[in-house]
């Protein structure tokens, strides 16, 4: 007899509605967050905050091995900052998005005083990864990796686990889909970054 086990379904993000009634500042909406520690908080263009739960052990587990190795090669690498998940970015369009792994040119985030890099720095990642838990909605990801790409991202890579897919994101060209990739490569804009997956499957 086989036991009954939970399937996971997918969980949809709290979104609350705020203008016109409350409209937060940049600085206001830090603090909020501030406050709210235990909720990984993002605002949409349209002044929506998007509330969620922490991500599950095994995933976060997951992630962590994403970010440690685009750690790794940004040491070695040394042209640009890397960033882990719980970095936000005020993107050119207003919203604040926290992905998964990010890194920045050198010159784009030396360029940003002290002062701003301090809250949610006003800039777009050069190039981004998010992780999809099975619960993740796959088109709120493919949403917001659409977003990184027309606020100023040259690279995106949303990483399916669900279904071990990978889906590549660069300007002004479709979107690329690859079915259970053991490896990824973030050539020309990553030189020599090689995302090993088959610690992530």
């Amino acid at each position: 007899m086989t036991a009954n086990l939970p399937v996971a379904t997918e969980i949809l993000p709290m979104v609350l509605q705020l203008q016109p009634a409350i409209a937060m500042t940049d600085d206001q909406f830090f603090e909020f967050c501030q406050l709210n520690r235990d909720f990984r908080i993002e605002r949409s263009t349209y002044g929506e905050l998007v509330v969620m739960s922490p991500t599950g052990s095994e995933t976060d587990e997951r992630n962590f091995n994403v970010t440690g190795q685009l750690w790794v090669w940004t040491k070695q690498d040394g042209t640009g900052v890397g960033f882990g998940s719980s970095g936000g970015f005020t993107l050119p369009n207003g919203a604040v998005r926290s992905p998964d792994a990010a890194w920045i040119k050198r010159s784009r985030w030396e360029a940003i005083s002290p002062e701003l890099r301090k809250k949610f720095a006003p800039i777009c990642p050069d190039f981004v990864i998010e992780l999809r838990s099975e619960t993740d909605n796959l088109r709120i990801l493919q949403d917001k990796m659409q977003e990184y790409i027309d606020n100023g991202s040259q690279l995106g890579w949303l990483l399916d686990r669900k279904q071990r897919r990978v889906f590549i994101y660069r300007p002004d060209v479709a979107v690329e889909v690859l079915d259970n990739p053991q490896t990824l490569s973030g050539e020309p804009l990553l030189p020599r970054f090689i995302l090993d997956l088959s610690q992530i499957w």
